[in-house]
């Protein structure tokens, strides 16, 4: 399968502030994501997960080495530019779902379209066709206080959806769901994937990086492993 994202000798160095020192959030990174591809990040807190899924996510650019998103390299770009990247490339679906309280599903799914510029009209057939895909066709005029977790995630992942990303990024996507509402958005997830979509998701939980297709786990902010299918592939120490 095709690249959709490359990660080649990356780093990211912080320093913190109002002093000379530096800490190494990643070093010397190379990943390739591949399309369709379903991947859990792993690794205990400040192993760099969250670095990584910022720069994957164009939140951030590294120190040093190069990011290549589909056929751009985004490594250097500017903010305005690496913003206009983001909104057109990247779905983002997070923990605490983000959405507006006062708007209901149909009106959160058509935010970010109007961002893109994109005419009314279109806008609410690709809400609708969305808010059905995730199964709340029956609830797009409901406000996200009317919906149970379980719903609001998936008024998060339609939202996510919205500009067809090339990559899918999810931040603890179950952490605020009971384990029976996150194995229905899991479900979602394997789904997406089945249809073609590269999603990429940060978890602590060994049972949904089970279910993932692959497995990076980093360790003092390199990859300590990466496994595919079950098969270890230990990455090569510096």
């Amino acid at each position: 399968m095709p690249s959709v994202a490359s990660i080649r000798n990356l780093s990211k160095i912080y320093r913190k502030p109002g002093t000379n020192v530096e800490v190494a959030a990643l070093r010397t990174v190379d990943i390739e994501f591949e399309q369709g591809e379903y991947t859990a990040i792993m690794g205990a807190s400040g192993s760099g997960k969250s670095t990584l899924m910022n720069i994957i996510g164009c939140l951030d650019r590294p120190t040093s080495g190069h990011y290549i998103l589909g056929d751009d390299d985004v490594s250097r770009m500017e903010d305005d530019v690496l913003s206009e990247i983001r909104s057109r490339k990247i779905g983002f679906v997070f923990q605490n779902f983000n959405l507006i309280q006062q708007l209901t599903v149909l009106e959160n799914l058509e935010v970010p379209m109007f961002y893109l510029g994109i005419e009314p009209a279109k806008r609410r057939r690709r809400a609708m066709e969305l808010a059905d895909r995730v199964g709340l066709g029956d609830r797009a005029d409901h406000r996200p206080m009317q919906l149970s977790g379980g719903q609001q995630q998936r008024v998060c992942i339609a939202r996510a959806m919205i500009n067809d990303p090339l990559l899918l990024l999810a931040d603890e996507p179950t952490g605020a769901l009971d384990s029976k509402t996150g194995q229905a958005i899991l479900s979602l997830f394997d789904e997406l994937v089945s249809q073609g979509k590269t999603i990429i998701l940060v978890t602590h939980d060994p049972g949904v990086a089970k279910r993932c297709q692959r497995v990076i786990r980093l360790h003092d902010g390199r990859v300590a492993s990466d496994e595919r299918n079950g098969a270890p592939e230990m990455a090569a120490s510096h």
